[in-house]
């Protein structure tokens, strides 16, 4: 049997995830990505892989052993401390259990699959402008540059302002009303000694009301810095802040933070790299679309979270989900309903966890991890079909 022409576009972790478990059963795959590189911009932060949701995914990708070489399981350590006296408040270790989620630095993570891959997958420098369904089962892919290619099926995975969506709903996403503005220490241990001891292996997290400043640990000495406001999406406008002016957003952000305690404001004020705003974005909860052959959606361009830690969990668990619907299924337009009717219900399900999730974290300044991750897992297993 002819292998279906499967484009995925977006090589995020859930798009490449989609790949990779495509291409271990044979199947033919094109990646289509519109940066220019692997290494055109820095990845993010650190990711806790669920078992059920990101590590289900790393095994059905055949890639679970080589996950556990590059994760930090003593990642899992969270440290909550009084935003005003820099006490430590909360402290909970990392755990052994059935719920143990190692950490993995984002472009670790991404590295392990692109490596993976057969040479040429990837076809880096290729942004896509949109999809066009031809109304046979194919759908035609059309690129920035005018170019286009006809394809069998078309994968958005394209992130939050997807190019792909519009052939499905109308839905865009909606600025959730806080915005995180982020930073980093490099060489931590040895030229911010004491923010590292703050730190420590994993999250360090201070909130006062929606406001909070964290940290999050990385692999190579590296520290991330998050502040979180509660703020208009054009805060910076109407503050006089040139975002590409290191000092003033440094300045504006030790002003929002004044009274925090010296050795949280140490973070901001010893920062190495620039500043990068990151307004927060979700898509509607329940977020859907009447079934269209050729297209399809995973990770955040079909169901934009608020930051709770289950997102690109999901979207990896989407893409090989998608993959082995393909593999199982005789044929693909089969195979993509059976894949929506899977993750469209655990969409909606992981959103509205989040949303809850996300509220209680403003009303009690510090959850435990473990219990957090307890109740999205449970929420998401809940809305799965048996059977």
């Amino acid at each position: 049997m002819t292998s279906p022409r499967i484009a995925v576009v977006g090589a995020g972790i859930g798009g490449l995830t989609c790949a990779r478990t495509l291409q271990r059963h044979g199947r033919q795959v094109t990646v289509f990505e519109r940066e220019t590189s692997a290494h055109a911009r820095r990845q993010g932060g650190m990711l806790d892989l669920h078992v059920d949701t990101g590590q289900a995914a790393l095994r059905a990708a055949g890639l679970f052993a080589e996950f556990g070489a590059l994760a930090r399981p003593e990642g899992q350590e969270l440290r909550g401390l009084d935003p005003f006296t820099g006490e430590l408040i909360f402290h909970e270790h990392p755990t052994d259990g059935p719920g143990n989620a190692p950490e993995i630095d984002r472009g670790q993570l991404r590295g392990l699959f692109l490596e993976s891959l057969a040479p040429g997958t990837v076809r880096w420098g290729r942004p896509a402008a949109g999809v066009t369904p031809t109304g046979d089962g194919t759908a035609r892919l059309r690129f920035a540059d005018g170019t286009t290619e006809e394809f069998d099926l078309v994968v958005g995975a394209d992130g939050a302002w997807s190019r792909i969506r519009p052939a499905l709903s109308d839905a865009r996403p909606a600025y959730l009303g806080d915005t995180i503005v982020e930073t980093r220490l490099d060489d931590a241990d040895t030229r911010h000694p004491a923010s590292a001891r703050l730190v420590g292996n994993g999250t360090m997290v201070a909130k006062s009301g929606r406001t909070m400043l964290s940290a999050q640990r990385n692999s190579g000495g590296h520290i991330r810095v998050y502040a979180m406001l509660e703020v208009p999406r054009d805060w910076h406008v109407a503050a006089g802040v040139d975002l590409d002016d290191d000092a003033a957003v440094r300045r504006h952000l030790l002003a929002v933070f004044d009274g925090w305690h010296d050795s949280l404001l140490d973070l901001i004020r010893d920062s190495d790299g620039g500043f990068v705003n990151r307004p927060l974005h979700v898509l509607p909860v329940g977020h859907t679309w009447d079934h269209v052959p050729g297209v399809t959606l995973l990770g955040d361009a079909a169901h934009l979270m608020p930051p709770a830690g289950i997102g690109a969990n999901l979207a990896m668990l989407d893409g090989a989900d998608l993959a082995e619907a393909v593999v199982v299924h005789d044929g693909l337009d089969e195979a993509v309903r059976a894949y929506e009717n899977r993750m469209l219900p655990r969409a909606a399900a992981g959103a509205r966890a989040c949303a809850d999730l996300t509220a209680g974290l403003v009303a009690d300044m510090v959850v435990s991890a473990n219990a957090a991750r307890r109740y999205l897992n449970e929420r998401i297993k809940s809305a799965q079909p048996t059977g």
